[in-house]
């Protein structure tokens, strides 16, 4: 049996931590392919791969409250990671007994998901940073003939403060990009977030790159999954469906 490796993780999650305190041994992800600061839990032992079986498998899909419940926790998990990652101070706690010296956040990150799809996902995070501001973004995509025909489209922005805060982009399925990048014009046009991490249970590679092309140099993606392609219709394949109806039901 291979030895375990406790917190081995890629390099670059070292770097975002300030006073150059090391968090993790270097470990290179080559599986993708693809250069952007990029971290896939399921590459890794652990619950993500439970969580992701029962995510796409059709019968338990037909459970409503535990496909958003398992949505819930892959979102906790990947908060967990990320949290490793941001800036924090040390503060003295008292106990009864004596007092110790613990580190904790010096800002809450602020939380942005996109409707309606990301509203099971974001919850985890919520759960995770329970101080964070949020705001909420809806967009939906107007289906063409093909990937290449594929519109999308904003009608509802309610935005915090972001400047000089960590942003942390929610959204459950990463196929081409495009939803995450317009709300990414959105907020780019109103504020410079000190850094950015995109969030998502599942992606396509086609959605990686376009990411990685247009995001700033500050920006971290975060998958529970990196799947095989798009098909025709700009779905994730294998994925899972489509998330925002398995979580609501189907939309007109």
């Amino acid at each position: 049996m291979a030895p375990l490796l406790i917190n081995s993780r890629p390099d670059w999650q070292n770097r975002l931590r300030p006073g150059g305190k090391k968090l993790y041994p270097l470990q290179i992800n080559q599986r993708s392919g693809l250069r952007m600061n990029l971290f896939q839990l399921n590459l890794y032992p652990g619950l993500v791969h439970s969580i992701l079986l029962q995510l796409r498998d059709p019968l338990v899909q037909k459970d409503r409250l535990r496909f958003k419940f398992n949505l819930e926790r892959l979102g906790f998990l990947l908060a967990a990671e990320l949290a490793k990652t941001l800036p924090v101070h040390q503060v003295e706690v008292h106990t009864v007994l004596g007092s110790t010296q613990i580190e904790v956040p010096t800002q809450p990150p602020v939380l942005v998901t996109i409707l309606r799809a990301g509203l099971a996902f974001y919850q985890g995070f919520a759960n995770a940073f329970d101080e964070a501001d949020s705001g909420f973004i809806g967009a939906y995509r107007v289906e063409g003939d093909n990937a290449e025909h594929l519109e999308i489209r904003m009608n509802y922005a309610a935005l915090p403060d972001l400047t000089g805060r960590d942003l942390i982009l929610i959204d459950p399925m990463l196929a081409t990009g495009g939803s995450l990048l317009k709300v990414w014009q959105l907020i780019a046009s109103q504020a410079s977030p000190r850094s950015v991490h995109v969030v998502a249970a599942i992606a396509a590679p086609e959605g990686v790159d376009a990411l990685r092309q247009h995001l700033p140099q500050n920006s971290y993606l975060w998958l529970g999954a990196l799947d095989q392609r798009l098909n025709e219709q700009a779905y994730i394949v294998p994925g899972l469906g489509d998330a925002g109806d398995l979580c609501f039901g189907p939309k007109l």
